[in-house]
């Protein structure tokens, strides 16, 4: 005779498991995330560096930046739809292992042309983690995302991105440019342990279904999609020009790489910050309202990280603050886009992540440019205001059909 309290008790049982088998990955590939984005962090405080080695204006010294921020996120639709369709494990595992490898011989490149050419390879391998990595955490597939596991991830990267500036600074000061090569071996020895961690793809393939179409793509890229896209972008762009500008804004003000540094940690620190909160708010509160209001606030608070005095209490504090509030908007823009293309979630999270990142860094070269008459501080400032526009697209009633927030773990 079927029991029903039985069968209740076994779906429980399989529910808790699964939960907790999401919880285990999603620390997992937060590893592999803060792995990945401490060697992603180490170029921004070497721009000084690099610019006085090579003898590089500031608006090449922000072409390098693009660059890598552009290999590093454009391919990453691209990569998302091929780890849909082929298991994601390979592409989450490799990543940080040859981006890590990548970056880490950027000491050694003796031309602008061929760090152009590492900073390249180290960014395509980090495109293929993202996306893959930011699916196995949030596991839209099991049918809603979960913000605070994405959260989960997300600070893996946030806390890597606050270490890194520090990290290649302290090993540049001891062993100059050309022994950065030895930050390779720690993702050398983790590597192994990232794989065995990971589920492998047999495992996976039960979860997968057959990615959507290009043209169903594009439909919904042109609605509610687009505005979450044109989001990320524009935060995107404030973000990488705050790193990319405010070692030179130290630098031309006579500050060390130690006080460049620091600034960036502090934005970095704060963003780790920012995506728990995000992602804890995601699955709690109206997510069209909490972006604008994120949005509405990050306006002020990036425009005074730029324009106080580079390295006292108060500018350190505005970093903090527009740290935080520009990377909490990160989780409910990936759980909306992964919950719009479910049959796909790792191609969602590659459109508002890695083309977004990558639209976004493009306009930096601009602000390079406008540097170089005048000055990095003022081309900070004066690039600050486009963040308004994440504000007007926040406030697009388009994205009032996908404010509901799913309760998951």
């Amino acid at each position: 005779m079927h029991d029903p309290a039985s069968s209740d008790a076994s779906r429980l049982r399989d529910a808790t498991a699964g939960l907790r088998q999401g919880a285990r990955i999603a620390l997992v590939v937060a590893v592999a995330h803060a792995m990945n984005d401490t060697y992603a962090s180490f170029l921004p405080p070497l721009l000084p560096r690099l610019m006085n080695r090579l003898d590089l204006s500031i608006a090449l010294a922000a072409t390098l930046a693009m660059t890598f921020s552009l290999a590093s996120s454009v391919l990453q639709p691209l990569m998302g739809y091929a780890a849909d369709r082929f298991g994601r494990r390979a592409f989450v595992v490799a990543g940080p292992l040859m981006s890590g490898v990548f970056i880490s011989l950027i000491g050694l490149a003796p031309s602008f042309w061929l760090l152009m050419a590492v900073l390249t390879l180290a960014g395509l391998w980090s495109a293929a983690f993202h996306p893959p990595g930011a699916s196995f955490a949030a596991r839209v597939s099991e049918g809603q995302g979960s913000g605070v596991r994405l959260s989960v991830f997300s600070f893996g990267g946030s806390v890597g991105f606050a270490v890194g500036p520090l990290l290649a600074v302290a090993l540049v000061r001891h062993r100059g440019l050309e022994g950065l090569w030895v930050a390779m071996l720690p993702i050398l020895l983790v590597t192994p342990f990232l794989y065995r961690a990971i589920p492998p793809g047999h495992t996976e393939r039960h979860e997968a279904h057959r990615p959507p179409s290009p043209r169903h793509v594009l439909r919904i890229l042109a609605g509610p999609l687009g505005l979450l896209f044109g989001i990320s972008s524009v935060g995107a762009f404030a973000q990488r020009t705050f790193l990319t500008m405010q070692p030179i804004v130290v630098a031309q003000a006579g500050g060390s790489e130690t006080v460049g540094a620091w600034s960036l940690t502090v934005y970095l620190l704060a963003q780790s910050v920012g995506t728990l909160v995000g992602g804890t708010l995601a699955d709690r509160v109206d997510r069209q309202r909490l972006l604008v209001g994120l949005c509405l606030l990050s306006f002020p608070a990036h425009m005074l990280a730029v324009s106080l005095t580079p390295g006292a209490p108060a500018a350190l504090a505005f970093a903090g603050a527009a740290g935080f509030l520009g990377m909490a908007t990160l989780p409910p823009i990936v759980v909306m886009a992964q919950e719009m293309l479910p049959r796909s979630a790792a191609l969602g999270s590659g459109i508002v992540m890695g083309l977004a990142w990558a639209t976004g860094s493009v306009g930096v070269l601009g602000t390079g440019v406008l540097a170089d008459h005048i000055g990095a501080q003022g081309a900070a400032v004066a690039s600050m205001p486009a963040i308004l526009i994440a504000l007007a697209l926040a406030l697009h009633p388009a994205l009032g059909r996908h404010r509901r927030p799913l309760h998951a773990s």
